[in-house]
């Protein structure tokens, strides 16, 4: 998985008709900075307002997941942010001239074509995955439906469904590596049954829906006269069926294409999150409620985790900076550079590592019988740490200063000695405005929290 931020080169356009709406749109797909995450515009609405991909504006869950904010509305748009995910997209804008994205084939594949002619761009900032820190479950006993969310220092999906169905059967599909997504779900459609079919045209839940976009599945035997209603409600001079099989018989794409698409609908409605996932998901017969609300407890857990992180130190894991980066954004030196590496660095947090060693010059003049590490130290360790973080917002960092400003509230709760780990931790409490940072910073031996305080920073030009 890939550790920075991309978006895409150019613009690109498709064109075509909404499942449910039946309304004919264009959507293209823009470049959008870092932070922006995935966003759709309503350019055909007075004031072009924009809807966030997010989990808390989801309205509706016939047969699609429906977004609303801002007095728009934004229909089905688990396809394409399905795509997004399976190009390993951050930052996109999606505008439409329409209420909803167009169906193309039923699938994700058109969309991933349009986006490969125009190819990614990596941008200079890292993702901000959230890892799945414990097991996460949702189950409805009275649908069957279990989800559940593992950790895992990768993404991967399984899905398993039973429609107790003589075509289909019992089926599963397994997505191994995120990046296999166009190559092996992309291309799955859409569908349903026969008996859900006529339901879904007299609720208009389907005006755009043809057998070009969608596999209708045949679960029994169907009369002469049924296939005649059926060709007039599809507007098609005649279809056809073998004795029990797909409408028109159409082939699948996959044996399991039912059990892949329902794996596409899942991570596009996963990406409502609003952050990309590290984590294995498990989903038993899955549907796009059961998907939102299992979304909406990953959200929970991202937020609690967010108001009070408490970060993860894997020494396997390559940092984001080593010593020697440190110091080519840092001005201090030995014996005053006291952190050893960042482990994690976005637009709103840092982490970093203080090894505490005996040999530090600070222990043969502080307390040398019973070495305990300065607690001013700590705060001057925190600081060069919050300082890597505004250091991040700049795109020179070496032609500026960053100056400790002031502390308030500043609580040390334990002691640090010889041989603990410190992971200093910093995060933005407000954007960055004329050149002022305002931060929370905490440090953690073993999981607790050692000291914590809030500190204010300038970034000042060095030619200023």
């Amino acid at each position: 998985m890939n550790d920075k931020q991309h978006t895409i080169k150019a613009p690109v356009t498709v064109r075509g008709i909404g499942l449910h709406t039946g309304v004919e749109a264009t959507m293209t797909f823009c470049p959008a900075p870092v932070g922006h995450g995935y966003k759709f515009q309503r350019v055909d609405l007075p004031g072009q307002p924009v809807v966030d991909a997010d989990v808390d504006n989801v309205v509706d869950l016939s047969r699609g997941t429906t977004i609303e904010q801002n007095g728009a509305r934004i229909n089905t748009v688990e396809h394409t942010l399905a795509a997004l995910v399976g190009m390993q997209l951050d930052n996109v804008l999606i505008q439409l001239s329409g209420p909803e994205p167009p169906i193309m084939d039923g699938s994700s594949a058109e969309f991933i074509k349009a986006l490969e002619t125009v190819g990614l761009e990596e941008q200079n900032a890292l993702r901000n995955y959230y890892e799945i820190p414990e097991s996460i479950r949702y189950v409805d006993n009275a649908r069957g439906v279990e989800i559940a969310a593992l950790p895992l220092s990768d993404y991967r999906l399984t899905v398993m469904v039973d429609y107790n169905s003589p075509v289909l059967g019992s089926q599963h599909a397994t997505l191994a590596d995120i990046g296999q997504f166009g190559a092996e779900i992309a291309s799955s459609r859409t569908f349903c049954f026969l008996h859900e079919l006529e339901m879904l045209y007299k609720n208009n839940l389907i005006r755009g829906g043809d057998l070009s976009n969608a596999i209708v599945v045949v679960d029994r035997v169907v009369t002469d006269d049924e296939l005649n209603d059926l060709a007039k409600m599809l507007g098609k001079p005649r279809v056809s069926v073998k004795k029990e099989g797909i409408l028109n018989n159409v082939d699948l794409r996959h044996k399991n294409e039912p059990a892949r698409h329902k794996l596409l609908d899942l991570v596009g409605d996963l990406a409502l999150v609003g952050r990309p996932l590290k984590g294995q998901i498990l989903a038993a017969r899955p549907g796009h409620a059961a998907n939102v609300a299992f979304a909406k407890r990953i959200k929970k857990k991202m937020l609690e985790a967010h108001s009070n992180p408490v970060p993860v130190y894997d020494l396997n894991r390559e940092p984001v900076m080593d010593i020697n980066r440190i110091m080519q954004v840092l001005p201090h030196r030995y014996p005053f550079l006291l952190i050893d590496k960042i482990i994690h660095l976005d637009e709103q947090m840092v982490t970093s590592v203080k090894n505490v060693s005996m040999n530090e010059p600070f222990f043969q003049g502080h307390f040398p019988g019973n070495p305990v590490m300065p607690g001013v130290l700590q705060v001057e360790a925190m600081a060069q740490t919050g300082g890597i973080l505004v250091m991040n917002t700049v795109p020179d960092p070496e032609n500026y200063w960053q100056y400790f400003l002031g502390i308030e509230n500043c609580r040390f709760r334990k002691k640090v000695l010889p041989g603990d780990t410190i992971l200093f931790h910093c995060q933005l409490l407000a954007p960055i405005k004329r050149g002022i940072a305002k931060m929370r910073g905490q440090a953690f031996v073993n999981g607790k929290v050692v000291m914590d305080a809030e500190m204010s920073a300038a970034i000042v030009r060095k030619d200023a």
